[in-house]
């Protein structure tokens, strides 16, 4: 662990045992959460550690444009290293691989997103995603 904490700083993430970041907003998202949530992620990110998102979709309501928009902007000074959504509808799907290119397009950075059908699929992809990125940066787990 990092020595940063997420106990009160965001109460849509969850810091996990394995190192696995559990994001999960039940309702709409709005602007001021949006910010919360990459708010955490950057001072995670800025602690040197991976930034590994499971991205609980299931009971996420509407991300209207203007939320988007903030998305867009703050996750430009965000490195999230890689997001494994589980449950998202089509519609969720759309706008959330839309967001994704967007943020590699204007940052020229990696952006791995994945969808998954189940939760076991999905750590399992981001865990081999962290040993990717530990076995790049030749760092041991």
């Amino acid at each position: 662990m990092s020595g940063v904490s997420l106990e009160n700083a965001c109460p849509d993430v969850r810091d996990e045992p394995d190192g696995i970041l559990r994001l999960e907003i039940h309702g709409d998202v709005t602007g001021d959460r949006a910010r919360a949530i990459l708010g955490a992620l950057r001072r995670l990110a800025e602690s040197g550690r991976e930034v590994l998102v499971l991205a609980d979709a299931r009971h996420t309501g509407a991300i209207p444009p203007s939320v988007r928009k903030v998305v867009t902007e703050e996750v430009r000074s965000a490195r999230i290293d890689a997001v494994a959504i589980l449950g998202a509808g089509f519609s969720l799907r759309v706008i959330l691989t839309l967001l994704a290119k967007g943020v590699q397009l204007l940052t020229g950075r990696s952006y791995p997103q994945q969808f998954f059908g189940t939760e076991a699929e999905a750590r399992a992809w981001l865990l081999a995603q962290r040993d990717a990125l530990r076995a790049r940066r030749g760092s041991v787990p």
